[in-house]
């Protein structure tokens, strides 16, 4: 597995170049793979902070994590997403390992909330998320939310 390069932003960090790489690969995978018409542009990418991992300065996977009280009384994480040429290879693990880590630094001692799509139950659970909600709707697919509680490990 070759290594990512990591890096979390602020909004105002960001370069033209990642930001148009993270709009585009968004669109690639929630508009056009997973044909689901949604307004991505939701104005919560000013409060967030934005995990980017790339390979020789192409965007391969991110997530977007949003502070205490913007979408749940908890930080969250979401937009998560692994280009499509990568997948299956494990990065999703890892992916989901930082913003945790990103989670933690910037809210030490906060629990995370995350809506999980429901076919990736089983994947997030191996964070120690658990399930707090019957399945429901989310621009078309079934989603679960989904809370890791607060550890000093």
């Amino acid at each position: 597995m070759a290594a990512i390069n990591w890096k979390c932003s602020e909004f105002r960090e960001l370069t033209l170049h990642d930001l148009y790489s993270l709009l585009q690969l968004r669109a690639a995978v929630f508009v056009i793979e997973q044909n689901c018409l949604y307004q991505d542009l939701d104005g919560n990418d000013q409060i967030a902070k934005h995990v980017m991992g790339t390979r020789d300065e192409k965007l391969l996977c991110y997530a977007r994590i949003l502070p205490p009280n913007a979408k749940y009384k908890t930080p969250s994480i979401g937009r998560v997403l692994i280009h499509q040429t990568i997948r299956q290879d494990g990065y999703g693990k890892q992916l989901i390992s930082k913003a945790i880590d990103y989670c933690h630094q910037y809210w030490p001692t906060e629990a995370i909330t995350i809506s999980a799509q429901q076919h990736l139950q089983r994947f997030y659970s191996e964070f120690a998320f658990v399930t707090e909600s019957e399945p429901y709707l989310e621009d078309g697919i079934p989603h679960i939310q989904m809370r890791r509680e607060f550890s000093s490990n």
